[in-house]
C-alpha cells in the first residue's frame, strides 16, 4: 500500500541536467536501483513502497494513461481548453510571493513566430531557477483564459533541442506517491533505455512471430515511448498476453503434476454415507448431490481430486466438505480443513463437531489461540502428539497448521475456505501440501479440496482456474426464504428502516449496520465515524436496545490495555453478537463479518456504493441464513442515477452467480477480483475476459509443454514463470 511521504525536489532531473550514470557499470534488469547514482537514497524507500526495487520493477511499472501532446501549435491559432505543445523562447521571466504571501509563483512569456503567451508556475521554485532569458523551450499542457488573456498554468517543459520526453508526444502518466512524479519516472526511464543493452525475452521468438507480437525490448519501449496510440496497444497485447501464457503454463503444469501424482484411493460403504447424510437436519439440494457425486467420483480415483468448489452464499458448501471428510474417515485416513482466520475455523469446528456427533469420529481444532481435541481444551504438544498418531480424523485450523512441526499420520484430504485470503507463503506452503504428503508417505499425495463463497463467474474459470476441475454450488437450500434488499435514499426510508428494526428486535430478531471502509489512508477517519455513528445510534435512534462496535483497530483476541484493563476484542464482540448479547452490531466492512448468525435478519450497508455488487451480496448473506424473512437495505451516500441503477440489480435478483457477472460487466475483473490481491497488474486483469487471448494462450502453454514439459530447454521462460509465482496467486 502506498504511503504518503515527504516530497523532495527533483527539479535538476527534469530537463537541466542530463541523465548520467557510471559509463563503465552497465547493468541488468536484476540491477538493485541502489546502484544508480542517479536515484537517490531517501528515494530508495519510496520506490520500494510502490514495490519497485530493481531495474526490472522499474521498466514494469506501466504508465496508467497517456496525455495526447503529440500536436504543435503556433501560439495565434490558441483557444482555452485546447491541450496542445508550443515551441518558442523565453523572455520576461519574474518569480516572487503573491501578495498574499501563501505561494510561490513564477511567470515567463513563450514568444514563438506568431506571438506570445504567458506560463506561469505555482510553488515551482526550481522553474525560476532553471529558466533563463532567450532559452528555446517545449512546453505542453493545457490552454485557459484568466483576466489577462491566455495562459498556460503549470506547463511541462524541458529545452526544444532535447529529444522529447516530458512534452511534444504522447506523453505516459505514471502510477505515482509523494515525492515521485510521472516526470521523475519518465527521466529515469531515460537514462534506463540509453544504459541497458540486454533484454532478455522469456517467450520464444517463434510464438511472437506467430501471433505478431513484439520483442520484449521493442514492447518495453513503445508502452513507455509510444508514437502513436497504435504502439501503445501493440506493447499492451504483448504484455496482456505474456500474463495469461504464464497463467495457462502454471495452470497446466500443476494440473500435469496432480494427473501423474498417486493419490489414495478412497471407497466408501454407501449404506453408511446414507445414514450419516439421514442425521443432517435438512435435505440435500439438487446442486449439493451433484457435487457430491462430482467429488466421491474424484475420491475413488488412484489420481488425487485437484477440484475448486465455487459456491454462492448459504449454498451449503460445509456440507459438501463434511461429506467427503467422512469418506475419509471411514477408511481410516485424516482430513485437513483450513481457514484463512480463527473466528472461520473455529465456525467451521463448530458446525463440524454438530454434524459429526453420531458418527464419534475424532474432531480437533488448531489455531494460534485454540487447541481442542474432542471438546477438550488440551496442550499444544498433546494435539501435535493425538494429530501425528491420527487420533483426530478431521483436524479445522488456521495457518498455524502448516507449520513445519504439525505432522500427520494418514492425510489424505486437504480441504482449503477462501484460499486467496491466505497470504503468499501460506498459499505456497497449500501448494507444497497439495502435493507431498506430510505423513511419511512420498509417493501419496493428498486429495486437494478448495472453496469459495464468492461466485466466480464462468468467463473466468478458464483464466483463473485452469488447472482445477470445477465444481459450482449455484442452488439454495429450498427452505430459505429469499432475502428482500431495498435501496434507500430519502430520510423517510431511513425512518421506516429503523422502524423494522426495532419491529424485528422486538421480535427477537438482530440486525447488522456495515460502515465502509475502503483506502487504509482513510482507516481512522471512517473508523471514528463509525464511533460516532455507534454512538448516535445508541443515544437518539436506539436507546432502548443493546448495540455492539466493531472496527479494524480493536485486537482480534484477547489482549489488556494500559493499566491491566482488559480490551474488547473483535473474537468477543462477534461471540457476543451471536449469544444475542448485543441487538444491533455496527461494524466496519475491513473486519470479518463472516459469522454464522441465523437469528440475525436485517443488515444495512451505508455508502452501498462504494462497494462492487459482489461484495455486497456477501454482505447480504449475513441474514438470511434461518427460517425467518430477512431483509438487506442499501444506503447510498450519493443519489446518482447511475449508483441507483446499478444497486437495482441487487433488488432484481439474489443469484450470485448473475451478480457476479453483471460485476464483472460494470467494474471490470480487476475491480472484481482486487489486482493487488490477486497480484495481477492492470493489463493481464483488463485482458481476464478476453476469452480468445486466453484460448490462444492456453494452446501455446500445451504446444510448449507437450515438447518441453520442464521447459529445460528454454531457461528464460523457466526463470520468469519462478519469478511470476511468486508475484501471483492460482487456486
Amino acid at each position: 500500500m502506498v504511503l504518503s511521504v515527504i516530497i523532495t525536489i527533483w527539479s535538476l532531473y527534469l530537463i537541466a541536467i542530463p541523465f548520467t550514470l557510471n559509463a563503465v557499470h552497465m547493468f541488468s534488469f536484476d540491477t538493485p536501483l541502489a546502484n544508480i547514482p542517479s536515484i537517490k537514497k531517501l528515494t530508495l524507500g519510496k520506490l520500494e513502497r510502490l514495490e519497485i526495487f530493481c531495474v526490472r520493477d522499474m521498466l514494469y511499472h506501466f504508465p496508467h494513461r497517456y496525455e495526447d501532446y503529440t500536436e504543435i501549435r503556433p501560439i495565434d491559432s490558441l483557444a482555452p481548453d485546447e491541450k496542445c505543445t508550443l515551441v518558442g523562447k523565453v523572455i520576461n521571466i519574474k518569480a516572487g510571493r503573491t501578495w498574499k504571501k501563501k505561494m510561490f509563483l513564477t511567470e515567463a512569456a513563450l514568444r514563438d513566430a506568431s506571438g506570445q503567451i504567458r506560463l506561469i508556475w505555482f510553488n515551482q521554485r526550481f522553474v525560476a531557477q532553471t529558466l533563463k532569458p532567450e532559452m528555446q523551450i517545449r512546453v505542453s499542457g493545457k490552454v485557459s483564459r484568466d483576466r489577462e488573456g491566455l495562459v498556460m498554468q503549470n506547463p511541462a517543459f524541458e529545452r526544444s533541442g532535447r529529444d522529447a520526453t516530458h512534452t511534444g508526444r504522447l506523453v505516459p502518466v505514471y502510477p505515482e506517491t509523494a515525492g515521485l512524479t510521472s516526470k521523475f519516472f519518465r527521466w529515469q526511464l531515460t537514462g534506463i533505455f540509453q544504459k541497458l543493452k540486454e533484454f532478455p525475452d522469456p517467450v520464444p521468438e517463434e510464438i511472437l512471430e506467430r501471433l505478431h507480437l513484439p520483442s520484449l525490448k521493442k514492447a518495453l519501449f513503445y508502452i513507455h515511448f509510444p508514437k502513436t496510440e497504435k504502439f501503445s496497444l501493440l506493447a499492451r497485447k504483448r504484455f496482456a498476453f505474456d500474463e495469461m501464457f504464464f497463467i495457462q503454463l502454471k495452470a497446466l503444469q500443476m494440473k500435469a503434476l496432480f494427473e501423474t501424482a498417486k493419490g489414495s484411493p478412497l471407497t466408501y460403504d454407501e449404506a453408511a454415507l446414507k445414514k450419516f447424510i439421514k442425521t443432517f437436519p435438512f435435505t440435500l439440494t439438487d446442486a449439493q448431490k451433484k457435487v457430491q457425486e462430482e467429488i466421491l467420483a474424484d475420491l475413488k480415483k488412484t489420481r488425487p481430486m485437484n477440484r475448486l468448489l465455487n459456491g454462492d452464499v448459504g449454498s451449503g458448501k460445509t456440507i459438501v466438505a463434511a461429506m467427503a471428510a467422512f469418506v475419509a474417515a471411514e477408511n481410516g485416513s485424516q482430513t485437513a480443513l483450513l481457514a484463512p482466520t480463527e473466528v472461520l475455523a473455529r465456525q467451521h469446528f463448530k458446525s463440524l463437531s454438530k454434524i459429526f456427533k453420531e458418527t464419534h469420529q475424532g474432531i480437533a481444532l488448531f489455531t494460534g489461540n485454540y487447541r481442542i481435541l474432542d471438546g477438550k481444551i488440551v496442550t499444544r504438544p498433546t494435539l501435535l502428539k493425538a494429530i501425528s498418531a491420527g487420533i483426530p480424523k478431521i483436524i479445522v485450523g488456521t495457518h498455524a497448521l502448516l507449520q513445519n512441526d504439525v505432522a500427520f499420520d494418514n492425510l489424505a484430504l486437504i480441504v482449503v475456505d477462501e484460499q486467496h485470503r491466505f497470504g503468499v507463503s501460506q498459499r505456497a506452503r497449500l501448494q507444497e501440501l497439495s502435493y507431498k504428503s506430510l505423513d511419511g508417505s512420498k509417493e501419496i499425495v493428498p486429495h486437494f479440496l478448495s472453496m469459495t463463497a464468492t461466485p466466480i463467474p464462468r468467463t473466468l474459470t478458464l483464466a483463473f482456474f485452469g488447472n482445477l476441475d470445477l465444481s459450482f454450488l449455484d442452488e439454495l437450500p429450498k427452505d430459505r426464504k429469499l432475502i428482500i434488499t431495498r435501496i434507500a435514499t430519502s430520510n423517510s426510508e431511513r425512518e421506516k428502516t429503523y422502524a423494522l428494526i426495532r419491529s424485528e428486535i422486538a421480535k427477537g430478531r438482530q440486525a447488522f449496520i456495515i460502515f465502509p471502509l475502503v483506502e487504509e489512508s482513510l482507516a481512522l477517519k471512517e473508523i471514528k465515524a463509525a464511533v460516532a455513528e455507534h454512538k448516535r445510534l445508541e443515544e437518539e435512534v436506539f436507546p432502548n436496545l443493546k448495540i455492539g462496535l466493531l472496527h479494524g483497530k480493536m485486537p482480534a483476541r484477547t489482549g489488556s490495555a494500559r493499566g491491566g484493563k482488559a480490551k474488547e476484542t473483535k473474537e468477543q464482540v462477534m461471540e457476543d453478537f451471536k449469544n444475542h448479547k448485543y441487538d444491533i452490531l455496527v461494524a466496519t466492512a475491513v473486519v470479518e463479518v463472516g459469522i454464522d448468525v441465523p437469528n440475525a435478519s436485517i443488515i444495512i450497508i451505508e455508502e452501498a456504493e462504494r462497494f462492487g455488487l459482489a461484495q455486497l451480496h456477501q454482505f447480504r448473506g449475513r441474514v438470511g441464513r434461518a427460517e425467518h424473512q430477512s431483509y438487506c437495505f442499501l444506503f447510498p451516500h450519493q443519489e446518482a442515477q447511475s449508483i441507483n441503477e446499478r444497486l437495482k440489480i441487487l433488488e432484481k435478483t439474489t443469484n450470485g452467480f448473475a451478480i457476479a457477472e453483471a460485476d464483472l460487466g460494470i467494474r471490470g475483473p480487476g475491480a472484481f477480483f482486487g489486482t493487488r490481491q490477486s497480484g495481477m497488474p492492470d493489463i493481464a486483469m483488463e485482458n481476464l475476459t478476453n476469452m480468445k487471448l486466453i484460448t490462444i494462450a492456453r494452446e501455446e502453454a500445451k504446444l510448449i509443454l507437450s515438447e518441453d514439459p520442464l521447459l529445460t530447454n528454454h531457461p528464460l521462460l523457466k526463470e520468469a514463470l519462478q519469478k511470476f509465482e511468486e508475484r501471483i496467486h492460482l487456486e
